[in-house]
């Protein structure tokens, strides 16, 4: 499977449609397969990221806030959303390599000032 996570810094970006980077990992028998790749976009915009997501041909999008019509759309293309994720994107890796991530969670290396957003 291939995970694509939506990334500021070391963390999940807050909103889908403000990412300018992105982190792209296979995952294979529960395990993060090689290094993941970093990829940088020109610019944050939605409707490019959905693209790149088509593209790289990601089964697993792990994000923040995302658009309901992005979310249907990806949805639509078989793409599973995991969105409203608050913390480092390596744990997300991780918990969702393990089947173990679900809308909503905030991690347990999330800063108190990302939980409160």
């Amino acid at each position: 499977m291939k995970i694509l996570v939506t990334v500021t810094g070391d963390d999940i970006s807050s909103r889908f449609d403000l990412t300018s980077e992105v982190i792209i990992a296979e995952c294979d028998g529960g395990q993060i397969k090689g290094r993941p790749r970093t990829i940088l976009l020109g610019r944050p915009s939605a409707e490019e990221l959905s693209g790149l997501i088509l593209k790289e041909d990601a089964s697993v999008v792990i994000c923040g806030a995302v658009e309901e019509s992005h979310y249907r759309y990806l949805s639509w293309k078989n793409v599973k959303v995991l969105d409203s994720i608050i913390g480092p994107y390596r744990e997300a890796l991780l918990k969702v390599a393990g089947d173990a991530l679900s809308p909503g969670d905030i991690l347990p290396g999330a800063s108190e000032k990302d939980s409160a957003a």
